[in-house]
């Protein structure tokens, strides 16, 4: 079970995401005939209340990463597959702060993919100078 304190202790961005990958591995009963349950959930007061929780204790950042700010669509993503049965009882592995983090819409690709190719990678940008008229 991947849990939010242990993520934490990984000091790099590299190795959280090493730690979260699924490989390709998803729950077929969330993604399946009942994926209309994730919809439903997902745009629940409940969750964007949570969701938002999330993303203030990571502030904002990829995979919590301080050097990681996410950019562009922020998602928050479940540590461990969750199912139907968790949506529907709404269990401690759907809704506990342990089990979620604050990822970047590519990085969830990779996570569930398993595929380091959907990361962005993040480029330090070139000291700008006075006169410097060209876009990093």
């Amino acid at each position: 079970m991947r849990t939010y304190s242990e993520l934490m202790t990984l000091p790099t961005f590299e190795e959280r995401f090493r730690y979260l990958l699924l490989h390709g591995k998803m729950t077929e009963e969330t993604f399946g005939w009942d994926r209309y349950m994730n919809q439903v959930f997902y745009t629940s007061k409940e969750w964007r209340r949570l969701r938002d929780e999330i993303i203030i204790r990571d502030n904002g950042c990829d995979l919590a990463h301080p050097d990681h700010p996410s950019r562009g669509r922020t998602l928050i993503h479940h540590m461990n597959p969750i199912s139907s049965s968790d949506i529907q009882n709404r269990t401690e592995i759907l809704m506990s702060p342990e089990f979620l983090i604050t990822v970047s819409f590519d990085t969830h690709q990779a996570i569930h993919y398993g595929d380091e190719s959907y990361l962005k990678r993040f480029e330090k940008f070139a000291p700008r100078s006075e006169g410097d008229t060209r876009l990093w």
